[in-house]
């Protein structure tokens, strides 16, 4: 009796204090207000969004992160000096839409993630348990915000017929405010619930990794039977490549999310398996690609997008091999994952880095192609 009167307490929604509230409320009105800079300005939103859609929301989770865990003022004036920098360089690139613009603009988003990461782990050192826990917090965000956008369409859309119903039209007002709002909010008020109840959240992510994991191992090893039946050649044609290297991102991140959700405790073999095969399987994606890539660079030469999906995929393959090496041990030792999580923690570091060059060197390096 005592143990259900326990867990019914454990789901109660914690709504924080009434400082943190108005903290969230704040945020998700600056947001807001952010997204809307184009109509209030009159700025080209062609020039806008491309470049600081990283700055709509990061920046403030960032701040909200660093009040939540009271970072130190020096830790605050360097997140602050690093966000202006980035919102400076990005916004000073040359106008013209070239190949160098478009890996910033994307790459910046990879970096302002790793700005939040260091306002959640608190240093650059930073334990890796607490790279882990910024990892799984990553999946439970994702997860979270996607359960917010689907109810707020949900309820958008029976506004909207609600007031059809009356002859009032007003999906154009809905959208370009309440709309424009709820999007920029959704993730702040995530981040909120993912903070306040990691007892209710924490049980989602890892029951939808678990479930799509032998899922998406199935469809992997039917796709790459069926490309070899299908005549699409990655070596010659760009656009395949680059879902190729999309489906590979998205495998990686199922993987390394998985791996974070998981327990301390000693695994289960057929989740290690699962696992190692799903790396395995993914390397042999990673595979194709490099060496499309290689093919490519050796036929055409070096551009900036060969060069940032080569950097890309060589450090994807590297740390997919030490992952399955891990995974190994684990499947056939019964070991737990802690290796694996090891290997992973201890590489993050290599991806920010990565993404910083792409932002801020490759301009500069290719000469703002």
């Amino acid at each position: 009796m005592e143990n259900t009167i326990t867990n019914n307490q454990n789901d109660q929604i914690n709504w924080g204090s009434s400082k943190e509230l108005i903290i969230i409320i704040f945020a998700s009105l600056m947001a807001g207000l952010i997204a809307k800079i184009p109509n209030l300005t009159g700025l080209d939103e062609e020039f806008f969004y491309p470049r600081n859609i990283s700055f709509i929301i990061l920046p403030l989770l960032t701040a909200y992160t660093a009040w939540r865990n009271s970072l130190s003022l020096s830790k605050v004036v360097a997140l602050i000096a690093v966000v202006a920098t980035s919102v400076v360089f990005i916004n000073l690139l040359p106008a013209e839409e070239t190949q160098t613009l478009v890996l910033s603009c994307v790459h910046m988003v990879l970096f302002m993630w790793a700005v939040l990461g260091f306002s959640f782990v608190g240093d650059l050192k930073g334990s890796l348990h607490k790279r882990l826990d910024y990892l799984k917090f990553s999946g439970d965000l994702a997860v979270m915000t996607a359960l917010i956008l689907i109810a707020g369409g949900i309820m958008s859309a029976i506004t909207i017929a609600l007031f059809e119903l009356i002859d009032l039209k007003i999906e154009e007002i809905y959208f370009n405010y309440v709309g424009i709002f709820g999007l920029s909010a959704a993730p702040i008020v995530a981040s909120f619930l993912v903070n306040s109840n990691p007892q209710l959240v924490g049980k989602v992510s890892p029951t939808i990794a678990k479930i799509f994991t032998p899922l998406v191992l199935i469809m992997l090893t039917v796709y790459l039977t069926a490309i070899l039946f299908s005549g699409k050649d990655p070596y010659n044609d760009r656009e395949f490549l680059m879902i190729f290297n999309a489906l590979l991102i998205g495998v990686m991140a199922l993987i390394f999310f998985s791996l974070s959700a998981s327990s301390g405790e000693s695994a289960k073999r057929r989740e290690a398996w699962i696992l190692l095969l799903l790396s395995v399987v993914t390397i042999i994606i990673n595979g194709i690609a490099l060496s499309a890539i290689v093919f490519r660079i050796g036929e055409w030469g070096f551009t900036p997008n060969r060069t940032a999906v080569l950097g890309a995929n060589l450090l994807f393959l590297i740390n997919l091999i030490l992952v399955s090496i891990k995974l190994i041990k684990t499947a056939t030792k019964s070991g737990d994952t802690s290796d694996a999580k090891r290997v992973i923690a201890l590489y993050l570091p290599f991806y920010v880095i990565w993404s910083a060059i792409v932002t801020f060197l490759f301009p500069i390096i290719f000469w703002f192609k």
